[in-house]
């Protein structure tokens, strides 16, 4: 081995070049939520769906900072959120609790993203949840179910009714606590949980100002929605999207691992 190339970004003789790519934009991922500021310290998870038929998924090291996570060190488990491959560090089943229902569940969704930022969080709060009258609420119209807080989410027998909660839809709003959003690949979820994020923000500053909120009609948030799951479905604009952020934070940190 060069020993000037990192071990971090070396690909095992064990890991395909498909996986090597996943496990790549992955730790890119969990990169930007820390660069971004959407982290809970070691807590939460981003986890992404391995190809093929054995229902493996790769996710963070239990105690690591996202800043630590590498493409290396992602650890590869089951729907419990066990191990299926050694690794020195530890797995956390009870925090996959909620990715491994909606993996479980949803062929559609190849990666989960959980976070309860302040904005999320309050927005979460909220009875009436997220408002569709802004420019990033609107593109979440018919996309949200909301889920009744139970508690901290560790019981597998909750995930039924997560599921339920959650129908056919890609946002999980998770009351008195946060989100988790899901999509078919790692680029589009980041940019659903960033225009998410967004959505919860312009929401809190609105409730900010005096005055009443100017609605939109139904009509327009469904046109908005539809445009904006047009547009990520049929181009390659959720990975232009990740991969210019990418590169916003290489140059802002250098680099990653």
């Amino acid at each position: 081995m060069n020993a000037a190339i990192s071990p971090a970004v070396v690909k095992p003789a064990n890991c395909s070049d498909e996986e090597w790519a996943l496990r790549i934009q992955l730790a890119e991922c969990y990169h930007l939520v820390d660069y971004f500021g959407w982290t809970e310290t070691i807590f939460n998870h981003i986890s992404a769906r391995l190809p093929g038929g054995d229902n493996y998924y790769l996710v963070n090291p239990f105690g690591l900072n996202y800043t630590e996570v590498t493409p290396a060190n992602l650890l590869k488990v089951d729907l419990q959120g066990n191990k299926v491959e050694p690794s020195p560090y530890d797995a956390n089943p009870a925090g996959f609790a909620l990715h491994s229902a909606i993996h479980g569940a949803r062929e559609d969704i190849h990666c989960v993203i959980h976070t309860h930022t302040n904005a999320v969080s309050a927005v979460a709060n909220k009875k009436a949840g997220f408002s569709h009258d802004n420019f990033y609420g609107a593109q979440l119209y018919g996309r949200v179910g909301y889920h009744t807080f139970e508690g901290i989410t560790l019981f597998a027998e909750e995930k039924v009714r997560m599921l339920a909660s959650l129908g056919d839809k890609h946002i999980l709003v998770l009351r008195n606590h946060g989100v988790a959003v899901g999509e078919m690949d790692i680029a589009k979820t980041f940019f659903l949980l960033w225009t998410v994020q967004r959505a919860a923000e312009i929401q809190c500053h609105a409730g900010m100002i005096p005055g009443e909120d100017n609605p939109l009609p139904a009509e327009i948030g469904q046109k908005c929605a539809d445009l904006t799951q047009m547009l990520i479905r049929d181009s390659g604009f959720a990975v232009k999207f990740f991969d210019a952020m990418v590169r916003k934070m290489r140059a802002a940190r250098g680099a990653l691992w």
